[in-house]
């Protein structure tokens, strides 16, 4: 289980990336000062924000949600990718680039990618889950909904929905169509779908401030034989109740870094940078901050003593199959070693 300290001084750096992804969206990338250049341990969440975040200040996307949680003092040990939306809905391959932009840059555990959404940023995440489920561990989409006709990819990862029945905004019929479309595509056995009783549309926000959320979301892995689905943390009305509790206000670090544009002006520790109490520094230029981003996959891997194909696959979070091609070579070829193997 990922660790979560309560009271503890760790230290953030957020970088804003800015005209990176062609057509894309702008977006945040949380790295913890546990993050070690090289290696893949290191798990991911990507954060779809709801419609009042929109837009095309950056900055906006720090309100609420993951990052001001991490900004509140709340440890979260993992890669925090947040897009902006500039306006409308969710669109699965834009956020699937980002993705991908983020993966050529920094090291990471791709066995554990997760998705959480509220809101518009709910909609978003039924989105994304259903049109690419394979690609991540888990996904939590709160007071949400879709307008898509085709729900069975949702039944393929764990997946936890929370609506709440007071929600105005955001009817919990909505939540309610889904569950019952994924129930006629299949087995649900992936599924959580909690209903939580007087609960309105903006409370549901306080998910992103309670440690068992990203212990959650933490807690599943792609590289299983099965996928299964955590029952065993829970969340209720009551402990939304408790959510900025046992948080010290004051305890993490942020850096704030931009990436983008040459032409961009720099993101900067204003009062919107410490309006949750977080300690916030003055942006380094981009030439500084890219230094610090880990490098790509190697172009190659050096067999050494006990290496088969299967466990260089998986190290690289490739395929045996794709190795095989790439190299020439077959499935029960023999490895020598010092044996160069192609990566990409």
């Amino acid at each position: 289980m990922i660790p979560f300290a309560l009271f503890s001084q760790s230290s953030y750096t957020f970088y804003a990336y800015r005209g990176v992804v062609a057509n894309g969206y702008n977006f945040w990338v949380s790295v913890p000062d546990t993050y070690e250049m090289g290696q893949d341990t290191m798990p991911v969440i990507v954060f779809l924000h709801g419609h009042s975040l929109c837009g095309s200040d950056l900055n906006r996307v720090r309100k609420y949600g993951c990052l001001d949680a991490i900004s509140m003092g709340r440890d979260i040990n993992a890669l925090i990718i947040a897009p902006q939306n500039p306006g409308g809905p969710w669109n699965a391959k834009k956020v699937m680039d980002v993705i991908e932009y983020v993966q050529e840059h920094y090291a990471m555990d791709t066995n554990r990618i997760s998705l959480v959404g509220m809101s518009l940023g709910g909609y978003g995440t039924f989105e994304v889950a259903a049109t690419y489920p394979e690609k991540f561990s888990a996904a939590m989409a709160l007071c949400g909904g879709s307008s898509r006709k085709d729900f069975c990819g949702l039944n393929k990862l764990p997946l936890w929905i929370i609506h709440g029945t007071a929600d105005k905004d955001v009817p919990i019929s909505q939540s309610e169509k889904i569950v019952a479309a994924m129930k006629a595509c299949g087995p649900t056995k992936l599924l959580r779908f909690d209903r939580f009783k007087g609960v309105n549309h903006s409370q549901l926000a306080k998910m992103f401030y309670l440690p068992d959320t990203y212990r959650w979301l933490l807690a599943h892995t792609k590289n299983e034989k099965k996928r299964t689905l955590n029952t065993s943390i829970s969340i209720t009305v009551a402990d939304m109740g408790a959510a900025y509790q046992n948080i010290d206000r004051a305890a993490n670090k942020i850096t704030v870094v931009s990436m983008g544009r040459k032409d961009e002006p720099k993101v900067t520790g204003t009062s919107a940078d410490t309006a949750s109490g977080a300690q916030a520094t003055v942006s380094t230029p981009a030439t500084t901050a890219q230094s610090t981003t880990p490098a790509r996959t190697p172009a190659v891997h050096v067999v050494k003593k006990g290496d088969t194909l299967y466990s260089i696959a998986k190290k690289y979070h490739t395929t045996v199959a794709k190795l095989c091609k790439i190299n020439h070579i077959k499935e029960e070829s023999i490895l020598s070693l010092g044996q160069k193997i192609k990566l990409r």
